[in-house]
């Protein structure tokens, strides 16, 4: 019979085959770690199989009750919500009219949206479908090349995945037992660093390829002053929630709910009084959206957690540790080939799913290499402690894996994009995505180098 670190090897393979054959994620997860755990028990003596399964009836309710989740549901609410009160097309049209005298103004004020429609959706797929509906055409109409117009889209529908509140970031914090607070404070700094590298390369490639945008025309004053009055309680809303969070005014749960409320009234207030923003179906809509999201969501969580038992019964993430530790690889190269292992999983697995899964096995690694739990700045090899570390990680992590939903052969956000850009290729579109590419190439090499950018507003608010 094959030893449990061998099975735990097949089950890992086993997951990555299905994951590719497209089974939803929590549904692989659960049969790799029942079916794995069987083998187990076959095989090793006191592995229990029937034991294992009775675990089920607490786990699945101790996912779906931990207070820590309940922020994810309400996040994607909000961020429906927000599409539904149009809050989305609020504000394009407002940041359109400050940016419409500059070449390339409409293609950069749609990038600053998807950053601003990120910070109350926290999910990259739904960022890119929601801005990609509103900005899409309006490109398409003012002249702009489908490449740069599908480019700038799929890329800027990356950052709802890091810019807080994420998402990912509440799942990666919990995984790794971090504050989801100091994350998502974390992640403010570098978020700034992807709207505004993205922005350069908009420049940059109008510059060099003056046809693929139109000349920028003056918007009429009438239209230009009702953009700019719209805008205002957009920004007031979504900026009093990022800076909320960002310096620990509210923690995000109850963020989560003032969003949804303020947010719900706001839309309805606006349908009261000009016919347009949210209403009745809107919220059912919104509501039932939510639902079916975060069911997906606690299936993906509760798999995750079955997959869990399998893989530490197996001793598989240790014998992980133990290696890299005695393998007298330098950290930081251990470190980036980690990185890059998560570039080419999400050119076939879904964020969430990288997260779920590849995390589990490379913190361990991380913290051994570092000098373990109780590691100081002055003898850990990433001359950090363990819970600066954790963050630093997390940050390069999710920017890794934000790369995989605009890299070939699948792409999510680009997939999204084609469906809603009619009679645009996949080719031009993944070619538009390129220079954007490096853009997110250099903004890791500057966070690898200068790990600051994303601890210092954590230390700043921590004290």
């Amino acid at each position: 019979m094959p030893d449990p670190i061998t099975i735990g090897v097949l089950g890992l393979v086993v997951l990555f085959a299905l994951l590719l054959l497209r089974m939803p994620v929590g549904i692989a997860m659960i049969l790799v770690g029942v079916g794995g755990t069987y083998a187990l028990s076959l095989a090793v003596p006191f592995v229990r199989f029937v034991p294992y399964l009775r675990q089920f009836k607490s786990l699945l309710w101790e996912n779906v009750a931990n207070y820590d989740l309940s922020v994810v549901p309400l996040f994607v609410l909000m961020g429906y919500i927000a599409a539904e009160a149009r809050l989305s097309s609020d504000l394009f049209k407002g940041l359109e009219a400050l940016m419409t005298r500059i070449r390339g103004g409409v293609a950069m004020a749609a990038v600053a949206a998807c950053g601003g429609f990120g910070a109350v959706c926290g999910s990259s797929l739904a960022t890119a479908a929601t801005m990609g509906k509103v900005a899409l055409p309006e490109l398409r109409a003012l002249g702009y090349s489908s490449r740069l117009a599908s480019g700038a889209l799929a890329a800027g529908g990356t950052l709802g995945i890091l810019i807080p509140p994420s998402v990912a970031l509440v799942i990666y914090a919990i995984i790794v037992e971090g504050s989801i607070l100091k994350m998502f404070q974390a992640a403010i700094v570098p978020g700034l660093l992807a709207v505004m590298g993205f922005i350069v390369v908009i420049a940059i490639t109008v510059r060099v390829t003056p046809s693929s945008a139109p000349s920028p025309k003056p918007m009429e004053p009438k239209t230009r002053r009702t953009a700019l009055r719209r805008l205002i309680p957009v920004i007031v809303i979504f900026g009093s929630i990022i800076l909320g969070l960002g310096f620990g005014l509210f923690t995000p749960t109850p963020a989560a709910s003032i969003g949804v409320f303020v947010i719900t009234v706001y839309g309805l207030l606006l349908r009261w009084f000009t016919g347009e923003g949210l209403g009745l179906a809107g919220l059912l809509r919104a509501i039932r959206a939510t639902a079916v999201t975060a069911g997906m969501i606690y299936l993906i969580l509760f798999g995750a957690e079955v997959l869990k038992g399998f893989f530490t019964r197996t001793g598989l993430p240790q014998a992980l540790s133990d290696w890299a530790a005695t393998s007298g690889l330098d950290p930081m190269l251990v470190l980036i080939l980690m990185l890059v292992i998560f570039v080419i999983l999400g050119c076939f697995m879904e964020s969430l799913a990288m997260i779920l899964v590849v995390v589990p096995f490379f913190w361990p690694t991380l913290i051994t290499l570092n000098g373990g739990d109780y590691a100081t700045a002055d003898t850990a090899a990433f001359g950090m402690d363990s819970d600066s570390l954790k963050i630093w990680f997390g940050i390069l992590a999710l920017i890794v894996v934000e790369l995989g939903l605009i890299t070939p052969p699948v792409g999510l956000n680009v997939f999204i994009i084609a469906s809603l850009a009619k009679g645009t290729s996949m080719s031009t579109i993944f070619r538009g995505v390129l220079p954007f590419l490096g853009a997110e190439a250099v903004r890791v090499a500057l966070i690898l180098a200068i790990p600051g950018l994303t601890l210092m507003v954590p230390r700043l608010l921590g004290g």
